[in-house]
């Protein structure tokens, strides 16, 4: 049985990844398994986990000044050796067409064309040592990057930090786009990657089936089986976005949990009433798979329990809000307006 004053213990450490959710989801980089969309209702995986950078790659105009999102006004005159503190800047980083110029990774940076660089950043904790010992000329960190000690060594250091706002609903895409472009001083390339973006994103969308009936329900729950963490997503989570954007109802949000995450239990299970329930598939792995996940306290007793309607995209990329959403788009769409598994 899930214990609460467990649950919220975890809880605490799950939000020091905070935008785990909104911009890096994988817990494991390592695994060497792909990471694009894929689903357990029948969605396909693609052949490999890779972005798709823009080309010719663009050269940097430089330098240039940007205001960080804490409020400092940073001066970039180099953009050549570039350490980006989450998967969700490596991808624009990448797809922006500089990923040759970048040196390091965080752990959710599992696409192909990261996957070999040095890991420097683990659940948000950057490792200043590991950072400044590749000599980068500018970092690129989220709002939720820390310890606080360590983003102010690497600054001490005189090395420009970019700090960047998360990103947790569909439109930040374009703006987190537009803001790194801005860093790397390549804002024509921003312009461009931003546009192709929010098209596949719209012809996404339009793929979603048309007068069926009531929009489906679905909940999203983030699950760690190995450290025992069993959240359900309500409003802000990020998933919440998606989910309506793929044309459905966001169950939690609508059963009233005005909170990003709170612990799973059978009453708000049942209160949410899910027709559908959507996870990343590394945290479906964690709890056993499908028949695991339906052991969990009220899970089973839901439509989507009974019909065993599980919709899963990988981590690396579900909550990312970036150049691959329309991917996760396409993936939700087809699994979450079709039968169980």
């Amino acid at each position: 049985m899930l214990r609460a004053p467990r649950l919220v213990g975890a809880l605490a450490g799950l939000l020091a990844l905070a935008t785990v959710l909104t911009g890096c989801g994988a817990a494991d980089g390592n695994s060497g398994k792909p990471s694009g969309a894929s689903g357990t209702t029948g969605g396909q995986r693609p052949a490999a986990d890779r972005v798709e950078p823009l080309t010719p790659a663009p050269a940097p105009g430089l330098p240039v000044t940007v205001r960080s999102a804490d409020g400092r006004d940073v001066t970039v005159n180099g953009a050549d050796r570039i350490v980006p503190l989450s998967g969700s800047l490596s991808e624009i980083v990448f797809s922006l067409g500089l990923g040759n110029r970048v040196v390091a990774r965080d752990i959710t940076a599992t696409f192909e064309q990261a996957r070999e660089l040095p890991v420097v950043t683990r659940a948000h904790d950057v490792s200043a040592e590991s950072v400044l010992s590749l000599r980068p000329t500018l970092v690129l960190a989220e709002a939720t990057t820390g310890p606080a000690e360590a983003v102010g060594q690497i600054r001490a250091a005189g090395v420009p930090l970019v700090v960047l706002d998360p990103a947790k609903k569909l439109g930040d895409v374009g703006t987190r786009i537009d803001k790194v472009a801005a860093a790397l001083g390549v804002p024509a390339a921003g312009k461009e990657l931003r546009e192709r973006t929010e098209s596949r994103i719209e012809a996404a969308k339009r793929n979603i089936p048309r007068d069926t009936g009531e929009k489906p329900r679905v909940a999203f729950l983030y699950l760690r089986g190995s450290a025992s963490v069993y959240l359900l997503g309500g409003a802000g989570s990020g998933a919440d976005s998606l989910i309506e954007a793929a044309g459905g109802v966001d169950a939690g949000v609508a059963s009233g949990l005005r909170k990003d995450f709170t612990p799973i239990t059978s009453e708000a299970l049942a209160k949410a009433a899910p027709d559908v329930i959507l996870v990343m598939s590394k945290g479906l792995d964690s709890v056993g798979g499908v028949d695991g996940l339906l052991k969990i306290p009220g899970v089973r007793e839901t439509p989507a329990g009974l019909d065993r309607r599980i919709a899963s995209v990988d981590d690396g990329v579900l909550l990312n809000f970036g150049p691959r959403t329309d991917t996760v788009l396409t993936s939700l769409v087809e699994q979450i307006h079709k039968g169980g598994a």
